[in-house]
């Protein structure tokens, strides 16, 4: 039979009675012949309260030290999990990510994988045992503990997957699937039965929050399936119809459905944006990199660029990034930058969104980006700011017309029909 990781949020395992309930789940597969690694997050709220008590102690809390704390919440809940599904007859075993090992570079609160032994898993595997591992963590060169940054679990499965060459990494969330859009804004929006890896990277990065745009790009990239489920369905649901639930991730559309491929699959909205704009720099070779490069050093990431036409040798560029962001990004831009590109001032709004709809459809169509700005017009929504790529279309706008946008923008290109 198939050899599945299955990952499991923090809302799924946030009681005890909801731990049961995902080890009536895992017995579940397990009976049915299925070898089983088990990744569940911390229970819900945990880890922020371990930060919590971490800044209670010191203001800027050691990056080393936030780590060996922050992971003793996915600890907790690999224990009881695995204590969970013994109290039901299933062997298994819990395991801390140095335990296995998940080996990491050195950059705490936000390591990165660099390969994991699966060893031990695979022996476990073999002897009829559930490999219970904790997400997010892992150990460095050195031993030290390392954490792989909010929404790490995912990622962790998704790379224990590819190193067991698993058939298939299944995440268990509170929603079911993938859908054209968020269903609290439009009712009518679809849940997606497959959704390409290239569609879920661009939806995930216009701002779908079903999966992290890391576990999607080491799925893409190991070529792992990836299929999303509801963890509030009835645990005891026959494995042969959840296996067919929710939404499956695939590697390219499949060859029967392209020619009724939709043109757009889906739209997104970021509502965390920001704007920043540097006014009248020189309109020189570098004065981009004079700009963002130290925005770039100081770690904050920007998405949107856009420099206007140059006037009598000068210009203005201006770029998006995370709301949070913004007062540090102007006060490093005042204190750094304008003194050394001497521009005019230093702007910034806070109260951005960005809205993108997403289709490999849109390779081969013509005129995707006209009827959005079309839609959007008629509606008397102004653009500030435009970026696309091969399959996306993210247009800024004021926050307060972001779900205007989104409801308007699923109904024109008909995302509610089937």
């Amino acid at each position: 039979m198939a050899l599945i990781v299955q990952k499991f949020g923090g809302t799924s395992v946030g009681t005890i009675e909801r731990i049961r309930n995902v080890a009536w789940r895992v017995a579940k597969w397990h009976a049915a012949g299925h070898r089983l690694v088990v990744v569940p997050s911390a229970m819900s709220g945990e880890t922020n309260r371990l930060l919590s008590l971490a800044a209670g102690v010191q203001e800027h809390p050691d990056p080393r030290e936030l780590d060996v704390i922050a992971s003793t919440g996915e600890q907790v809940t690999v224990g009881l999990l695995a204590m969970a599904l013994l109290a039901l007859g299933v062997k298994a075993r819990s395991y801390a990510g140095w335990q296995v090992k998940v080996l990491t570079d050195s950059a705490h609160t936000r390591a990165r994988i660099v390969k994991i032994d699966e060893v031990r898993l695979r022996q476990d595997l073999e002897n009829g045992c559930v490999a219970v591992v904790a997400g997010f963590q892992g150990v460095d060169q050195a031993g030290d503990i390392t954490t792989l940054g909010r929404g790490g679990s995912d990622t962790s499965a998704v790379a224990l997957a590819a190193a067991l060459g698993a058939d298939e990494c299944q995440i268990y969330t509170d929603v079911d699937g993938v859908y054209t859009t968020d269903p609290r804004i439009v009712p009518e929006a679809r849940r997606l039965h497959t959704v390409t890896f290239e569609e879920m990277i661009e939806m995930a990065s216009a701002g779908s929050k079903v999966l992290q745009i890391r576990s999607v790009e080491f799925a893409g990239k190991y070529k792992v399936p990836t299929r999303v489920l509801s963890s509030l369905t009835d645990p005891k649901l026959p494995v042969a119809e959840e296996a067919r639930s929710g939404t499956l991730i695939t590697f390219e559309e499949d060859p029967h459905m392209a020619m009724e491929k939709a043109v757009v699959s889906g739209v997104a909205a970021q509502r965390d944006e920001a704007k920043i704009t540097v006014h009248a720099v020189p309109d020189k070779p570098g004065i981009a990199y004079a700009i963002l490069g130290p925005i770039a050093d100081a770690g904050i990431n920007v998405d949107v660029i856009v420099q206007n036409v140059s006037h009598d040798g000068m210009t203005d560029l201006s770029f998006t990034l995370s709301r949070g962001d913004m007062p540090k990004a102007i006060r490093m831009l005042n204190e750094q930058v304008k003194p050394h590109i001497k521009c005019r001032e230093v702007t910034g709004d806070d109260r951005m969104a960005k809205v993108s709809i997403v289709g490999l459809g849109m390779r081969s169509h013509a005129g995707i980006a006209a009827k959005m700005f079309r839609t959007l017009a008629e509606e008397g929504i102004n653009i500030q700011m435009i970026s696309t790529s091969e399959i996306k279309i993210s247009v800024v706008i004021d926050e307060k017309y972001a779900e205007l946008a989104v409801r308007v923008l699923h109904k024109a290109f008909e995302l509610d029909q089937e």
